[in-house]
């Protein structure tokens, strides 16, 4: 069965850090654009940040810009997302997705709440 998961979600101070990863199952997320993104309450879904399958570039959207890295761990089929200096409109819920040659799958999500 051909799964993405997201886990590493969970409640942090502003200004903390939490680092989210997307395990994947089934397939190899080595040959796979990856993408995350966020959706919070009231708004509509947005791209965070995404790295490519073939020379590894990287986009940021300017609201995580210097704040939220991209990687890859190709040893544990598993991309990750460092969160640092977290906001409270960083709070959402945060969702990633694989995508290539047309095929596109999607993570459950996992909650992000950053409050004091």
């Amino acid at each position: 069965q051909l799964q993405l998961v997201e886990s590493g979600g969970g409640l942090v101070q502003p200004g903390g850090s939490l680092r989210l990863s997307c395990a994947a199952s089934g397939f190899t997320l080595d040959y796979y654009a990856i993408g995350w993104f966020r959706q919070a309450p009231g708004k509509e879904r947005e791209g965070v940040s995404c790295i490519s399958s073939s020379d590894g570039s990287t986009y940021y959207a300017d609201s995580v810009k210097g704040r939220f890295t991209i990687s890859r761990d190709n040893g544990k089929n598993t991309v990750h997302l460092q969160m640092n200096s977290l906001k409270p409109e960083d709070t959402a819920v945060y969702y990633c997705k694989a995508e290539e040659g047309g095929f596109a799958y999607w993570g459950q999500g996992t909650q992000v709440t950053v409050s004091a």
